[in-house]
């Protein structure tokens, strides 16, 4: 069975976006300085407005269309506003890897959820058999890491928690760019108004947690970095494989974001994954392979479903 081509390109352009996201936490690392609240504001804040910024003349000539769909960007716009926030926080108590396995694993359950429940959308078979693998392989990748972990703090809960909310709400606002392409906006409308929105929200947090960026040559490099490569050009490709692939797919493929993170934790920061950790990684690996594979009746269930064609400029 072969892949459509615009299934292989949207499944390309989540993949890298997914890898240039796993380098956030590292990152982070070299601006100790900083707080998860100012890293995330900084990342999301400015990446969406540089989104929103090249998107202003697309998003003027649908602004018709996009303010009759006003409900999807608003829930988007606060979910990508929360996102930033509760992910990073979720790092800071529970450590990068942790972190970025409860945030990114959870994800791809709850975008399933909120596409069965609002949508009315069924999991396949194959999609739930992948699930499951790469769920299995995030709880073995994550318990690896707690498990080498001695001096497990004590905000353990809070991280934990703060990860399910950075899932949900990347599920979510994944979900709302989605339906709005799905209303014939364009994804570059689509994502620019989402994350240009979601970023004047962030605005106010970065106000009040920003001024460290200025006082050290490190912090900036790092918020420059954060916004520029992870969260603006990551962001612009995962929105043209949105276009092309289900929220769900897409959510379950950034699965390999966590095994980027914890491979450049090993390699940069000099963490130990134990054999169990590598497990891990093979079963999440596995489960890319397992959900990107159209079946016969995916196709099919596609080409019944399919309600005019995703503009992506």
């Amino acid at each position: 069975m072969l892949l459509s081509s615009s299934r292989i390109r949207g499944i390309g352009g989540v993949l890298v976006a997914a890898v240039l996201w796993g380098t956030t936490g590292t990152a982070a690392t070299y601006a100790p300085g900083l707080s998860p609240l100012a890293v995330g504001a900084v990342a999301m804040g400015i990446g969406g407005l540089l989104q929103g910024a090249i998107a202003t003349a697309a998003i003027v000539n649908q602004h018709i269309l996009i303010i009759k769909n006003w409900r999807f960007l608003l829930t988007g716009a606060i979910a990508v506003a929360i996102y930033p926030l509760a992910f990073y926080a979720s790092m800071h108590y529970v450590g990068v890897t942790v972190g970025t396995v409860i945030s990114i694993g959870s994800a791809p359950i709850l975008s399933a959820l909120i596409e069965s429940r609002l949508d009315g959308s069924r999991l396949t078979k194959q999609w739930i058999c992948g699930a499951i693998i790469g769920v299995t392989g995030m709880v073995l990748l994550c318990l690896s890491e707690s498990g080498g972990n001695s001096g497990v703090n004590t905000h353990a809960t809070a991280g934990i928690f703060l990860g399910l909310l950075a899932g949900f709400t990347y599920a979510f606002y994944s979900w709302s760019a989605r339906r709005l392409m799905q209303e014939s906006v364009t994804s570059r409308a689509a994502m620019g108004v989402t994350f240009g929105a979601g970023a004047i929200l962030l605005i106010p947090v970065l106000l009040v947690t920003g001024a460290p960026f200025f006082s050290a040559w490190n912090n900036a490099a790092v918020g420059i970095y954060m916004a520029l490569i992870p969260m603006f050009l990551g962001y612009l490709c995962y929105g043209y494989g949105l276009a092309r692939i289900p929220a769900s797919v897409a959510t379950t493929i950034t699965l390999i974001e966590p095994v980027i993170a914890a491979l450049l934790a090993i390699i940069l920061v000099g963490e130990q994954l134990p054999p169990s950790g590598w497990v891990g990684v093979s079963l999440i690996i596995a489960c890319l392979g397992g959900i990107t594979v159209p079946t016969k009746k995916l196709r099919l269930n596609r080409f019944r479903q399919r309600n005019g064609n995703f503009e992506t400029d």
